[in-house]
């Protein structure tokens, strides 16, 4: 029974896993790099909560109980005793591997091991470790404390025991979880990838203005945002890491990055997060 949490990395997505998972009453160890990037991750957290109470959401005292679960900390040595481990750090396999290395050694033996990755394969993550059967992805969505889905993520090692207890976590703390294969994109990624870069390349073809394509999506299929828009969201440099990933998994020419795009990216351009993608968002 999971009782205990860590979570490494308290960047966007860190910081949402560790807000649900101490929102649902479990007590949450969460890991940063420096004591700087995690005092940043806990003021987002705070943030979130303050924004909870402005709505009528949740009270003072709601908010103190939450932050009580958490405990921030930089010594992977604070994991030992967490029933599950989860892995949100950037998207790089050298550097989830080495945390996954190190945690092998410090966790107990019954922790179960996640990575939040969006695109690398959860089994070669799981290979570095003794531990292959208690190892799956938990891919959540941003941003976490409003998305409800959740990917777990299963390899060929893991065990079904370990595919249970995730997929119970993830409905205990109000996830709706769907279960994934261990393939590049896992379901959402590679439905959604596709779509995204024919966006791109019909608007570099001249197919219609960057406005119509969006509005064509959201008033036509009834979609919450257009996909140039959503693609500003997620980030443009995301969205071709995870695409290149795909091509060069599948070979297919569905999941080929536009031009348009890796020029952007090569510019700059990435989106919301640096002011300027498909649109600007300076002001």
């Amino acid at each position: 029974m999971t009782k205990k949490v860590g979570v490494v990395g308290c960047g966007q997505m860190g910081a949402g896993i560790t807000q649900v998972s101490a929102q649902a009453g479990y007590q949450v160890i969460v890991n940063e790099a420096t004591e700087e990037f995690l005092a940043k991750g806990i003021k987002n957290i705070t943030k979130q909560l303050d924004k909870a109470i402005e709505k009528g959401k949740l009270d003072q005292a709601g908010k103190d109980k939450i932050l009580g679960n958490i405990k921030g900390t930089t010594e992977f040595a604070e994991f030992a005793d967490c029933d599950i481990v989860i892995e949100a750090v950037t998207e790089n396999m050298a550097i989830k591997r080495e945390i996954f290395a190190e945690l092998d050694k410090i966790c107990k033996p019954e922790t179960i091991f996640a990575s939040n990755t969006s695109s690398l394969p959860i089994g070669d993550l799981a290979a570095i470790t003794k531990r292959r059967n208690k190892f799956l992805g938990l891919h959540f969505f941003n941003p976490v404390s409003v998305m409800k889905l959740v990917e777990v993520v299963r390899t060929l090692d893991t065990s079904e025991e370990t595919f249970n207890a995730a997929f119970s976590f993830a409905q205990s703390i109000g996830k709706t979880p769907v279960k994934a294969k261990d393939t590049p994109g896992f379901i959402v990624n590679v439905l959604l990838i596709p779509y995204l870069l024919d966006s791109i390349r019909q608007y570099e073809n001249g197919l219609a203005s960057r406005e119509d394509i969006d509005n064509g999506m959201m008033f036509g299929c009834g979609h919450p945002m257009g996909p140039l828009t959503l693609t500003d969201f997620i980030g443009l440099d995301t969205t071709l890491y995870i695409a290149d990933i795909m091509f060069e998994e599948f070979k297919d020419s569905h999941y080929a990055a536009p031009p348009l795009l890796r020029r952007m990216v090569n510019t700059g351009y990435l989106g919301k997060k640096s002011g300027r993608g498909f649109y600007e968002y300076n002001k």
